[in-house]
């Protein structure tokens, strides 16, 4: 049902308009003046205004004006005099929707408000269509993202996500920033039922705090101030599909109460709302910080916590995994040299070895960051460690000498062999890197970046 506010300062006109409009199906209201429909519109809103223009005190055009200022949503019809084509045309400039000449408005304005509202019901068709599709836009580059390891680590990581992607079950990612919870939530998705529905991603760290509830939750028109349509919220959004509330630990108190609710009853209220919706969704979370340890400290709600943590899954930082760095290495070396459209270069063995060597604190994400700087910044045919970023150069991570699975001895010996013959090619070279790196058959950065490994300093001969 529409809501039609007419205004007209001669009562029995607008009376009279008021039932013929109810007979029609709308819900009908009425103004004896510019500041009462103002008022009127302030506390109920309504689809569509039609108002006289010769009116005391504000006329049609004043209050047009101000009601496409106030509520540009809302459609204004202008009731003009005969011959009054002047007014009509300022009218229709100043954002009518239409306008009716006052001695035919008994046979043309029904059809008029016909054609108004449907034009409306097409638009706000349009914009609902836009917003559920933004997802979609914004996602196409890489909602087919694979995760990419061989190690241990990844393949049990793996396997649990093909185990648990068919059931509707909450999961809970765990992971440090950078590890991949989103990707791998995405890959639950694709392998659920859901796999045709929506894959609505929220930043929980980032919903603005006066407006969270209307974020994931959706809003009725006139909510609140600047409420000007009906909104859906994510969770509305995701239905019959997923929902992946990514740093879920950042929710504020109120909105862990209103998501408890959804999980419990599996229903929510948009705001402003008086009708229940349902909610057919499944829900993924993820944080990187400890979220028992918030629950015992009261930070976070023990009912909710269980409720999200129906199955829990911990990504491995990418310094545990390192053996997937290669397979890493390849992977965004393919897909950053075709997204920036520059050849596909290959690196060096040393320049290999600086990434495997790292600490990673950044994970994957940072990899494909060094990776992307590296293919725009270097111009070889080959990418040499005077390419990678000065930073991934000089730190190395913690445990790059273990091995995980008792190999930690001979990669020491490696490392003590390494030393011997840096230190014998600096003394031959009398501390000059540049002849040391010639001896060494290196690059001068390589050779720089394993002495600083080795916290080996020279000072270059006067």
């Amino acid at each position: 049902m529409n809501r039609i506010l007419f205004v007209d300062d001669y009562e029995p006109l607008r009376e009279g308009w008021a039932l013929r409009l109810g007979r029609m199906g709308h819900e009908a209201a009425t103004a004896g003046s510019g500041a009462e429909a103002l008022e009127s519109l302030r506390r109920s809103g309504a689809d569509l205004v039609i108002t006289d223009y010769r009116m005391e005190g504000m006329d049609g055009l004043e209050l047009l004006a101000k009601v496409k200022e106030l509520y540009p949503e809302t459609d204004v019809i202008m009731v003009t005099g005969h011959g009054s084509i002047e007014v009509a045309v300022q009218a229709m400039q100043k954002g009518a929707a239409d306008f009716v000449v006052k001695d035919n408005l008994d046979k043309v304005l029904p059809v008029k408000v016909g054609t108004v509202l449907e034009n409306r019901r097409a638009r706000r068709e349009r914009d609902r269509l836009e917003e559920e599709n933004e997802y979609l836009r914004e996602e196409i580059g890489d909602r087919y993202e694979k995760i990419v390891g061989d190690s241990r680590r990844m393949r049990q990581v793996m396997a649990a996500v093909e185990r648990v992607g068919a059931t509707d079950s909450s999961v809970m990612i765990y992971g440090e920033s950078g590890t991949g919870k989103e990707l791998v939530a995405r890959a639950l998705h694709r392998g659920s039922r859901r796999r045709e529905g929506p894959f609505v991603r929220v930043n929980c760290g980032a919903l603005p705090r006066e407006l969270a509830e209307s974020e994931l939750f959706g809003h009725e028109r006139g909510a609140f101030t600047g409420a000007v349509r009906t909104k859906k919220g994510k969770f509305e959004l995701a239905e019959g599909g997923t929902i992946f509330l990514d740093e879920v630990a950042d929710l504020s108190t109120e909105l862990q109460v209103s998501l408890l609710r959804v999980l419990q009853a599996r229903e929510f209220d948009r705001v402003g709302g008086e009708r229940t919706l349902r909610a057919d969704v499944r829900v993924v979370a993820a944080t990187n910080r400890p979220l028992k340890e918030m629950v015992e400290e009261k930070a976070f709600r023990e009912d909710l916590f269980y409720r999200l943590e129906v199955i829990p899954l911990q990504l491995p930082p990418l310094r545990e995994c390192r053996e997937d760095i290669p397979l890493l290495v390849d992977h965004y070396l393919r897909k950053k040299s075709r997204e920036i459209n520059r050849p596909l270069r290959r690196l060096t063995g040393q320049a290999l070895e600086i990434l495997c060597d790292y600490g990673w604190p950044g994970n994957v994400r940072e990899l494909e960051n060094v990776i992307e700087r590296t293919i725009v910044l270097s111009d070889g045919e080959a990418i040499e460690p005077s390419d990678l970023p000065l930073e991934t150069m000089g730190r190395t991570g913690e445990g790059a000498m273990e091995t995980g699975d008792g190999g930690g001895h001979l990669n020491e010996q490696m490392e003590r062999l390494e030393l011997e013959l840096i230190t014998r090619a600096m003394e031959e070279a009398r501390g000059v890197k540049t002849r040391a790196a010639q001896i060494l058959g290196l690059k001068t950065p390589t050779l720089d970046y394993k002495l600083k490994k080795h916290g080996v300093s020279y000072a270059e001969p006067a």
